[in-house]
């Protein structure tokens, strides 16, 4: 498509300078009917010329003969025709340009400063005042702006961290060295809770035509099924996960349990001579680095498995940088997309089911434990955790180590 439009603009090019206005139109029309569906737009595109101009150009070349009856054809005379609407009204484009940008060229108190800036409703403000003005030409006059329909993006983040940069590269080095030795190094995070029952959930999946999915119109919880919260252990060398399905409080204690299930189902098999452990997380959440009772529970699993566990956490606001974000929470919520959570199974059994072409294998099950929210830790507890920090930012960078 790409390469007719610009062989239609060398075309117009090279007739522009000797066709007359008749001539032109019945050029125009028949590369538009030459070219099917669709061959009017393009046509249009190429050239300039409006399609009414086109389409009468298809008319005069359906009448018998066209080109043998020149004086029915009409030819504008030099500088006939409508004026442009910027010569008639000099001061259309700057006020034009003060309702779509009120903050910079306008009043802030602008009538569409808290309105959808449609080509409609720019068009009719601009009419009630002195202007006489279609939405198409609105249109027209944005584009010759360099004004485009554009989305809001996310690219501003908050406040940050002096030593963001820097964590960044210290995690890094942290996963290179645990790689090198060949000890595994796990990315772990609460995924969002998401609501069981016949409820609507975002995307697209195939159905026979006319045939969609339904589900009610307001999402109230269901009292017996609730909510789960899905807590995820992701293996960045062996591109595998799990995933624990609570059914109650996303704790700290909920957390470790999620990395003592992963180990147990499938960490120690596949490092069977592991002394050490790498977590990489967020710094807020059940798995927070100011948070009492993680720090406790990762001395109990330490204990347990009889490893070393170092933590490194992510600075906060930086949560979308954790591995597990986007190479395996991302693709449960693909797999799942336009499909109903009916119940507690199918959760587990759709994240079970989520792969990927660079070999994604992921295991869930169901926790259908108690987690007490508002534990206290106290001060003494906290002495007796063989917590070592590390010399740059202790807070986020420790070890817990298993006691003699």
């Amino acid at each position: 498509m790409a390469i007719k439009m610009q062989i239609l603009r060398q075309k117009f090019a090279a007739l522009k300078a000797c066709f007359d206005e008749a001539r032109l139109r019945l050029w125009a029309a028949a590369e538009a009917r030459s070219l099917g569906h669709g061959g009017i737009t393009s046509v249009a595109q190429a050239t300039g010329l409006s399609r009414r101009t086109i389409h009468r150009g298809l008319l005069e070349l359906n009448q018998p003969a066209p080109l043998v009856r020149p004086p029915r054809l009409r030819v504008r005379r030099q500088g006939g025709g409508r004026k442009l609407l910027t010569a008639c009204d000099p001061e259309l484009v700057a006020d034009l340009e003060a309702l779509v940008e009120p903050h910079t060229r306008g009043h802030p108190e602008s009538p569409l400063r808290w309105t959808c800036k449609s080509t409609a409703k720019l068009a009719a403000v601009l009419n009630r005042p002195r202007h006489r003005v279609s939405a198409r030409s609105v249109s027209k006059l944005l584009g010759e702006l360099n004004y485009s329909l554009q989305a809001m993006r996310k690219v501003r983040e908050g406040k940050q961290h002096a030593d963001r940069d820097a964590q960044f590269r210290h995690i890094s080095q942290r996963v290179l060295e645990f790689q090198a030795a060949g000890q595994p190094v796990i990315s772990v995070d609460t995924k969002k809770k998401e609501l069981i029952g016949d409820f609507a959930q975002k995307g697209q999946e195939w159905h026979p035509e006319g045939e969609p999915e339904t589900a009610p119109t307001h999402d109230f919880p269901d009292p017996q099924l609730g909510k789960v919260a899905p807590y995820g252990v992701y293996d960045m060398f062996a591109n595998q996960g799990w995933v624990s399905v609570g059914i109650d409080h996303d704790t700290a204690e909920f957390a470790v349990e999620s990395i003592r299930r992963w180990w147990r189902e499938m960490g120690r098999r596949r490092y069977p001579r592991a002394q050490r452990l790498l977590i990489t997380a967020d710094a807020g959440g059940s798995n927070g680095y100011r948070t009492r009772l993680w720090k406790v529970q990762l001395q109990q699993l330490a204990q347990d498995l009889d490893l070393r566990i170092s933590v490194c956490h992510f600075p906060p606001g930086t949560s979308k940088w954790n591995k597990i974000e986007h190479r395996m929470f991302c693709h449960i919520t693909q797999n799942w997309r336009g499909r109903p959570l009916i119940s507690r199974q199918a959760v587990v059994a759709l994240i079970g089911a989520t792969t990927t072409a660079s070999g994604l294998k992921i295991k869930a099950a169901l926790d259908t434990r108690k987690y007490e929210r508002g534990i206290k830790i106290s001060d003494q507890e906290m002495k007796s955790i063989r917590l070592t920090p590390e010399a740059f930012h202790g807070e986020w960078n420790y070890a817990v180590s298993p006691k003699m």
